[in-house]
């Protein structure tokens, strides 16, 4: 894998000589190592402090929005990019703003879809050892350097997820928030898979394997609204939006 010329770590931005190889989630997490972390691990909750700070106070005003999930190697001559596209728009259409990853493929056709609907187009990025900065159709960005914070902002500020075909940084993103509504810790929140070529092989493992061996319930499985109509999705979107206003 091509090591990058640029990088960015939360606000900083390094630049070819200055691009280091690892990453502040992973110095955090990883165990190896002398016992120096006795006195670091305090000073770095300053740290993680400041990246809720700076992304309750960017998104706070922020107004109804969905987050928006896919792969990061999707092409723009892809399918799912011109859908990427046609959801960002359709979304901010439906009054609603867009939350990305901030990153290129599927992320950056959602984000250029509300972009150019002259909507609000949010992009959350993250520090990785090959991945660069955000992409051009972002119009607000933040930089995270740990996973935790950026993903509290996600579930935090927006009112569903609309996934489109990714791989695992998407899988993580939906499970876990999966996870969250089916333990009632978010309310009133859908889940949407778009592409049903790509998902559905999944859905029939969830009923076929972990539904038959009592490991989930069907309810569980049925959270997950799984569809081709990007129209549909963002109906459900609204649908949903409507019933958090009336409560």
């Amino acid at each position: 894998m091509t090591e990058p010329q640029e990088k960015y770590k939360g606000p900083v931005v390094m630049r070819r000589s200055q691009v280091d190889t690892t990453t502040t989630d992973q110095r955090l997490l990883d165990s190896r190592g002398p016992s120096d972390w006795v006195h670091t691990d305090p000073w770095r909750v300053l740290r993680i402090q400041a990246e809720f700070i700076e992304g309750f106070g960017a998104l706070a005003e922020l107004g109804p929005a969905i987050a928006c999930f896919g792969s990061s190697r999707t092409k723009p001559d892809d399918p799912v990019y011109a859908m990427g596209v046609e959801v960002g728009r359709a979304l901010t259409e439906a009054g609603f703003a867009v939350i990305t990853g901030g990153g290129p493929g599927a992320m950056e056709a959602v984000n250029k879809g509300a972009s150019e609907a002259h909507g609000t187009s949010v992009g959350l990025g993250i520090e990785l050892p090959y991945e660069v900065g955000l992409n051009p159709w972002v119009d607000i960005g933040i930089n995270f350097r740990y996973f935790f914070a950026r993903k509290t902002m996600f579930v935090k500020y927006s009112q569903g997820y609309v996934v489109l075909p990714g791989g695992l940084g998407t899988l993580d993103e939906l499970f876990e928030a999966l996870t969250l509504v089916q333990t009632q810790k978010v309310t009133s929140f859908p889940l949407v898979l778009l592409g049903t070529d790509y998902w559905q092989g999944m859905i029939d493992w969830l009923r076929d394997r972990a539904v038959q061996h009592g490991t989930i319930s069907r309810r569980d499985v049925d959270l997950l609204n799984l569809t081709d109509d990007v129209d549909h999705a963002v109906s459900l979107m609204v649908e949903a939006r409507e019933k958090r206003r009336t409560v």
